[in-house]
């Protein structure tokens, strides 16, 4: 089968009406096709990641559930039709999920709405009852313990077993054109598996209702959340392409503050940890949101892994975390960043490079307000490295690295210890990034 280059404009894609015979002579199975016309007939659910298109490429590629017999492709809209489809991580059939509309995954088997409350209940957590049993003033600066905490626990497991939804290897997910197809208050967890698939979809709103206090975290203490939208721990090969991530539609802006601290119920929105390796995030939406991609669970995470490439995504309302970097060989390229405050998130860094990370960051755009400062767009501990060039901010070309490093004690490294090779898509200009991308970054233009 024809695969279309991402080289050539999305716009050129149209739904067609391919009757059932086409599809048994095409001999690629039933599904929605999409028409290239430069590329021939496309099916989205049996599509492959292109050659050389960035890490996910390496080895035996990744090609999810492109092998699936007609047994295990399933079309779901509901939590309980996902979980069903999902099945057991252990099997590892290949299998196609196509997500029809908005799964919302906080809703019981039976399709009833849940709250937090309805998780909290039966468990004897209540947010008052907690904050008076470790307020600092009197529980002082030691981890919360004892019965509130207990309760805690027990909430969020409950909440866990609903919005948790772990992938089996050699599996797409893929959103069906034209239904607003995403998952709403779920997380995605890709963990120990291998050959994943993830597109067209819209991840909104994964909360979580019951952050944990920590008094130790930083000079003043933190409320840590968890479930990312999507979090790959030990993952190889996986493609996530034309999705949207964003907080929406309750932003960090309208979060309370106790002990002094924002009650923060978001984590990550897409995060690559634990040795995750072969990578490719491509034609994403990242908006509102605070800690958006963290490549590397900590400063020892796995040496030889977290081999990642991000390339045309748009950054939008993103405070941090676009990505930070550790240890791995990470290859940014063609990504717009538009770090003018949205909804209330004030950009702070784009691109943090640590713990050794051998970034290339090359070819990306970034627009600034007036009275931004580049040096502010680069963050590092002094032991990353940023390489590359052609990179532009509002239009004109700029040594991003230069420019932080000048009003910085820990100086980013501006060599790296390797080459990228799979550099499918690689556009050697900047300028046309932000119409380009408005058109084909994100779901919904893939039909």
């Amino acid at each position: 089968m024809a695969t279309p280059s991402h080289r050539r404009s999305l716009r050129k894609r149209r739904t067609v009406v391919v009757t059932a015979a086409a599809v048994a002579a095409a001999g690629i199975g039933a599904g929605v096709l999409v028409m290239n016309a430069n590329a021939g007939v496309v099916d989205l659910y049996h599509q492959t990641l292109p050659a050389k298109d960035g890490w996910a490429a390496a080895g035996s590629g990744t090609t999810g559930g492109s092998k699936a017999d007609s047994a295990h492709v399933y079309t779901v809209s509901t939590r309980a039709q996902l979980v069903k489809a999902l099945g057991s991580v252990s099997d590892t059939t290949p299998r196609i999920i196509k997500v029809k509309g908005t799964i919302d995954a906080n809703t019981s088997d039976a399709g009833k709405a849940l709250t937090c409350a309805d998780y909290a209940s039966g468990t004897g957590y209540s947010l008052s009852a907690y904050l008076k049993a470790y307020d600092p003033a009197t529980w002082g600066e030691k981890a919360p313990s004892g019965t509130q905490e207990n309760a805690r626990k027990a909430a969020a497991e409950k909440q866990k077993k609903n919005i948790v939804f772990r992938v089996p290897a050699n599996t797409t997910i893929v959103g069906v054109p034209g239904t607003n197809a995403g998952i709403k208050g779920g997380s995605l967890q890709v963990q120990n598996v291998k050959n994943v698939i993830i597109r067209n979809l819209t991840f909104s709103a994964t909360e979580d209702c019951f952050p944990q206090w920590d008094p130790t975290d930083g000079s003043a203490g933190e409320w840590n959340s968890n479930y990312d939208s999507v979090t790959l721990r030990g993952a190889t090969n996986v493609w996530a392409d034309h999705n949207a991530f964003t907080d929406a539609p309750r932003f960090d802006a309208s979060l309370k503050t106790y002990f002094g601290r924002k009650y923060q119920f978001h984590d990550g929105a897409l995060d690559i940890t634990n040795g995750s390796d072969l990578v490719t995030v491509e034609r994403n939406v990242f908006d509102c949101h605070d800690k958006t991609m963290l490549i590397g669970s900590s400063d020892s995470d796995s040496s030889g892994k977290l081999r990642v490439t991000i390339h045309h995504n748009v950054w939008k309302g993103i405070v941090q975390r676009a990505p930070l970097a550790r240890i791995g060989q990470i290859h940014l390229f063609n990504n717009l960043y538009d770090t003018t405050t949205l909804n209330g998130y004030a950009p702070k860094y784009s691109i943090d490079s640590r713990a050794k990370a051998q970034v290339v960051a090359e070819h990306n755009a970034w627009k600034l307000p007036s009275g931004a400062k580049v040096a502010k767009l680069l963050s590092g501990d002094g032991t990353g490295s940023v390489a590359g060039s052609g990179n532009l901010v509002n239009g004109t070309a700029t040594d991003i690295v230069a420019a932080y490093n000048a009003g910085s004690s820990k100086k980013i490294k501006t060599t790296v210890n390797w080459t990228p090779t799979l550099t499918a898509g690689l556009q050697t200009s900047a300028k046309n990034l932000a119409a380009e991308l408005a058109k084909t970054a994100g779901p919904g233009v893939l039909s």
